[in-house]
């Protein structure tokens, strides 16, 4: 069992899992342990993360006093990969293998489905346990999840999108705008892992509070209204190939209001990570649980709206301990 919060000890994380299409182990991993092998890193199969790596001065990289010493994935050769870039000295053959070797663990994957599965053993060994977005996608995994919470175990995840720093000035300060009646978003790929960069996106603005979801789309092309108690319409998509089309933000009130689009990618990552190392050390979280389980009632009733018909649910009919 590790003590947690851990301090202000140097601490040892394990990075866990690589789903296709999302290469969180090659950047978080450079991220937190501050350097990379430059000829590694043009052989990772992703580009965008190739680029914004490479753009990124020395100096800005690294977490102080946090290392990531061991990696797992699911494909054993993706495990080779991500330590030759990030100078990972351990390569797990098991997930289970970390325990007694890190203080916390990291799951990158972004399945949400799959997560109460990757995170079951660790929350068992008592390791604080970080969790990529979204957490979960179904009413028995967020229950099994709040479960966990209540009973004391440390169990964190969010998107980077709430670190954003086009969208941050605006987290519960948009006065300006008078009363907020209009938000607006893009997103590609998924509603199931794309829909969650919306959401975490738009309810640091709002505050909590959303009362109705309705989706009216497909699986590729998710088109989702949702109602906040603020008097607040919300309206999403998350369109598979609406690639160049992401990441715009409309904020709409009574007096003004202002169009964004977050562009800086390594920013959001590194400042998330960075919250992640702060609740590791002090024990408060910078996403506050009800918040998360709001989130994730969210996620889940749209998908559940979607599959419905486009049918109008109510988020209190998700009931969950807190």
């Amino acid at each position: 069992m590790v003590t947690f919060p851990l301090g202000d000890r140097p601490m040892k994380l394990a990075m866990l899992g690589m789903t296709e299409g999302n290469g969180h182990p090659y950047s978080w991993s450079i991220i937190v342990n501050g350097s990379y092998d430059a000829d590694a890193l043009a052989r990772c199969p992703y580009a965008v993360i190739r680029d914004y790596i490479a753009k990124q001065p020395p100096e800005t990289l690294g977490i102080a006093g946090a290392q990531v010493t061991h990696v797992w994935t699911d494909d054993p050769a993706d495990a080779v990969q991500v330590a030759a870039v990030a100078h990972i000295p351990n390569i797990a053959g098991r997930a289970e293998d970390v325990i007694g070797e890190v203080d916390a663990v990291l799951i990158a994957t972004d399945i949400g489905h799959q997560h109460v599965d990757r995170a079951r053993p660790f929350v068992e060994a008592g390791l604080p346990v970080f969790i990529d977005k979204p957490l979960c996608d179904n009413r028995a995994d967020l229950a099994q999840f709040s479960d966990w919470v209540t009973a004391g175990h440390p169990i964190l995840s969010s998107s980077a999108m709430r670190y954003a720093k086009e969208f941050a000035p605006y987290h519960r300060r948009t006065h300006e705008f008078g009363a907020l009646r209009h938000i607006n978003m893009t997103m590609a790929k998924k509603w199931e892992t794309y829909g969650i960069h919306a959401l975490e996106t738009i309810l640091p603005i709002t505050g909590p509070g959303f009362e109705t979801i309705r989706n009216t789309g497909t699986a590729e092309r998710n088109i989702v209204h949702l109602t906040h108690r603020y008097g607040i319409d919300v309206t999403i998509s998350v369109i598979k190939d609406q690639i160049g089309g992401a990441g715009f933000l409309t904020i709409a009130g009574t007096q003004g209001g202002v169009q964004l689009r977050s562009q800086d990618t390594y920013h959001a990552f590194k400042t998330q990570l960075e919250g992640v190392v702060s609740w590791l050390r002090t024990g408060t979280p910078p996403v506050p649980w009800p918040e998360t389980q709001e989130l994730m009632k969210l996620v889940i009733c749209g998908i559940e709206s979607r599959e419905q018909g486009g049918k109008v649910i109510h988020i209190n009919e998700i009931e969950v301990t807190q």
